[in-house]
């Protein structure tokens, strides 16, 4: 006896509506700077010629100087600020997210309007490539310590550590270097260093199941009071034997060094530079090209599922963390070989907590978090270019600048962000 399910009258294919998600954050992160455009370049405007020199004497190519009328520059630019904040509210309107192009256009408009507006009647030019030039160089070991930070959360560990990891690299590489009298023999040790730091957080966070975010607090302190010790009772007694390590030797490209503007801002680095890029580059290229980069990101959204498929999720997860550290301690040597040229206490100044941030206003994606640490590092030299063409704004504001944007930049203009499902949450097997 054979049994049929009873047909369903007037029976329609189901069909799921998607759900529509508007996130208003990018154009009410516009709205905020177009007003400050509005208060700034009309409240406070200032009439005359703003000059931007873009070569300098010894460049093989000179580019001539640029000048605008300040005030008339300011309005045009504040026009378009207030388009294209209009049209991202459109597209959030329309449930669609802004594209990262149209926030990347929109920051070079308003930094543009901001430096025309502080250059307005100075006798000093705007150096772009001098400007550019400090950008680069700040941002090194802030993109480091972002990397760092996306190969690790991608994992499903918070590394909240990479300002220990940079400091210890930083501490590590200047005394091995010194001693050694080799700054390649400085920046493995970093990596080490930094790979020290990042076995305590493995085996704390992932082993022992201890709140991840308190223990890269915890290690950060440790760090910290560790090098601030070792740094007077060692380090300050002979700093000829131990604290003055080889600097970083400058390795121009040929041809490519010698292209106006960006020549020497991108092919006229030392080697830490050119590892910068290389890194960025493997990363991106691991993460979404390769089962490496496949069997991570599968433990940091569904630790569950990649078990079930045969991955070790904690194994898998302890490793990356390591390399995580390796990449954020070459960042700390950045800053004993190649931009102060020796060790000082707490010297890296809360930069992995920024690095931490470029993660998260990166949307955990190397690339993006690379372009966060840029603006970073572009609002950290801002400071002395301005102090340089002699601007009215308060060298106080000037000083808080990098991390008004860091506050700015995680709640704003990121739009919606979604950290790995897995990201903080240790496993356990069942």
């Amino acid at each position: 006896m054979s049994t049929t399910a009873p047909a369903v009258p007037n029976s329609s294919p189901i069909v799921l509506e998607k759900a529509e998600i508007r996130s208003w954050k990018a154009p009410i992160a516009f709205g905020i700077f177009v007003l400050i455009s509005i208060i700034l370049f009309f409240g406070f405007s200032r009439h005359g010629e703003s000059t931007f020199r873009f070569s300098e004497k010894s460049d093989a190519v000179r580019l001539p100087t640029l000048t605008v009328d300040s005030f008339a520059t300011t309005t045009v630019v504040t026009v378009l600020l207030l388009a294209l904040t209009l049209w991202s509210a459109y597209l959030s309107y329309r449930a669609r997210r802004t594209p990262i192009w149209v926030v990347i256009v929109f920051s070079l408009l308003f930094m543009f309007a901001f430096l025309t507006w502080a250059d307005s009647g100075s006798p000093y030019p705007v150096p772009v490539t001098g400007l550019l030039l400090g950008t680069i160089s700040l941002a090194v070991p802030l993109v480091f310590g972002a990397l760092g930070g996306v190969v690790s959360e991608r994992g499903g560990v918070v590394n909240v550590a990479i300002e220990g990891q940079l400091l210890a690299g930083a501490f590590v590489s200047a005394m091995t270097a010194t001693l050694t009298g080799s700054w390649a023999v400085g920046l493995i040790a970093a990596m080490v260093a930094g790979v020290l730091v990042s076995f305590l957080l493995g085996a704390f966070g992932i082993k022992y199941l201890v709140d991840q975010v308190i223990v890269g607090v915890v290690l950060n302190v440790l760090v910290i009071g560790l090098t601030s010790f070792l740094y007077s009772k060692v380090l300050a007694g002979n700093p000829q034997l131990l604290n003055h390590p080889p600097r970083l030797p400058s390795w121009p490209i040929p041809v490519l060094s010698e292209i106006p503007i960006i020549g020497k801002v991108l092919f006229d680095q030392s080697i830490i530079e050119y590892l910068m890029y290389l890194a960025v580059f493997l990363v991106w290229f691991g993460l979404f090209k390769t089962r490496w980069g496949l069997r991570l990101r599968s433990v940091g959204e569904h630790p569950e599922a990649a078990d079930t498929v045969g991955i070790k999720v904690n194994s898998t997860r302890f490793w990356n963390v390591a390399l995580a550290g390796a990449i954020a301690g070459l960042g700390g040597a950045y800053y004993t070989l190649g931009s102060v040229g020796a060790f000082s206490k707490e010297m890296t100044a809360g930069q992995g907590f920024i690095a931490l941030a470029a993660v998260i206003f990166g949307r955990w994606d190397p690339i993006r978090a690379t372009l966060a640490a840029l603006l970073f590092g572009f609002a950290t030299n801002l400071q002395n270019v301005l102090s340089t063409i002699g601007s009215p704004v308060p060298s106080e504001f000037m000083l808080m600048l990098p991390y008004v944007v860091t506050i700015l930049a995680v709640a704003g203009l990121v739009g919606l962000s979604r950290a790995p499902a897995a990201d903080g949450k240790p496993y356990i097997k069942s």
